[in-house]
């Protein structure tokens, strides 16, 4: 059984999807993995950054905004 701290982090997680309208258990655990996901995405692009910047090389981020709407 979960109990103490984990428990409260779980319980204060839930809550805030739930005011966010979220309530279904299987789209909470997709937004959760779509959350990680970009999560792992942005740790991997400030790697590249911080590795770049040590080879003087200019670095293009993953994330480069692309307007496609003027």
């Amino acid at each position: 059984m979960i109990t103490g701290e984990i428990k409260n982090k779980i319980d204060s997680l839930w809550d805030a999807f739930a005011a966010g309208g979220i309530v279904n258990p299987l789209e909470v655990i997709e937004q959760i993995t779509y959350l990680m996901f970009i999560k792992d995405l942005d740790d991997i692009d400030i790697i590249n950054a911080k590795e770049d910047s040590m080879l003087g090389i200019k670095h293009e981020t993953i994330f480069k905004e692309k307007s496609s709407c003027k």
